[in-house]
């Protein structure tokens, strides 16, 4: 078991896509063995993370004890790190225990563009755990905001168009590629042409959106006259009145509708975010459409279904 080991030091991702999940797939399917010390424990689905619980710091140093103490491995691969403490915990324990490459997969955003590292954390991780890694694995876009002028670091670019959990797949296929005796370089090379081979560019996990998106505007049409309750339409959906809006929200993005003010769904979607607060709702409302909502309402006139809709919210 001691061969070919690695130690993955990140957060879970409830799809598998992503997170420790896959590290654990890429470093078995390239024959290797995972350990792993969990720094995150994320509420997520398909459509993006909902919630995050943060381990404590003495616990992530307790769980990476416990494993080098037990188990010989050289290669340690660090991801997702979202707090001082836990930041702490992993300077600590490379420093103790040398491994012989540490490989860093900064994640900053996540694959939909929400920020996961506060201003400080980064600020540490770019002057304690940046000289201690061995290869840093990192979007172009993100490497002024973590690296900076930091130029002893070695950064290899990854181009993942922000496919969730490729950069992920990637250094874990490095990590392995190392603890099997290449070079940092043929490493690279090798985990470049797994992906290749693999495609491995996202989870295949698919959700419901669709239809729930469907469901959702018929019952819109059935209710909207009578009820404009986000948890009634989510009830009768079966689901959380956060999950309904991040349907809203994705649907929307990929029909191209946001930033439109001729369909119901931006009005829809804004309404579900904000949970029903109405003042948020207009100024979001007016910054997002460049109208007021007195101003769609009008043009809206003879549009029975919109204009009831709107009345409903600001009545």
């Amino acid at each position: 078991m001691e061969k070919y080991t690695i130690l993955t030091i990140t957060g879970s991702d409830s799809t598998g896509g992503s997170g420790v999940q896959a590290d654990i797939k890429t470093i078995s399917a390239l024959g290797g063995y995972a350990v792993s010390a969990i720094t995150s424990i994320t509420v997520q689905n398909t459509l993006g993370i909902q919630q995050f619980y943060d381990v404590p710091g003495t616990i992530v140093s307790g769980q990476i004890e416990a494993i080098i103490n037990d188990i010989k491995l050289d290669v340690i691969k660090v991801g997702m790190i979202r707090n001082i403490s836990t930041l702490q915990a992993v300077v600590d324990a490379i420093v103790k225990y040398e491994p012989k490459y540490v490989v860093y997969d900064p994640i900053v955003y996540s694959s939909l563009g929400e920020k996961l590292m506060t201003t400080e954390v980064i600020d540490d991780i770019r002057h304690k755990l940046l000289p201690l890694c061995s290869l840093v694995i990192i979007r172009k876009k993100d490497f002024e905001v973590v690296v900076g002028d930091n130029k002893n670091t070695n950064v290899y670019f990854l181009d993942d168009n922000g496919m969730h959990g490729m950069a992920n797949t990637f250094s874990s296929a490095v990590a392995l590629y190392l603890s099997k005796g290449f070079s940092i370089e043929d490493a690279i090379t090798k985990a470049k042409s797994y992906i290749n081979q693999q495609q491995v560019i996202t989870s295949d996990l698919k959700g419901r959106s669709s239809e729930l998106y469907n469901d959702f505007f018929g019952l819109i049409e059935k209710y909207h006259t009578s009820n404009s309750d986000v948890a009634f339409y989510a009830d009768c959906l079966n689901v959380s009145s956060r999950y309904l809006a991040q349907v809203c929200k994705k649907i929307a993005v990929f029909l191209g509708i946001i930033g439109s003010v001729n369909d119901i769904t931006i009005i829809i979607y804004q309404f579900l975010l904000i949970i029903q607060k109405l003042t948020d709702f207009i100024a979001v409302f007016q910054k997002i459409t460049g109208y007021t909502v007195a101003e769609f309402c009008l043009w809206t006139k003879n549009i029975p279904f919109c204009y009831d809709y709107l009345f409903i919210l600001i009545n």
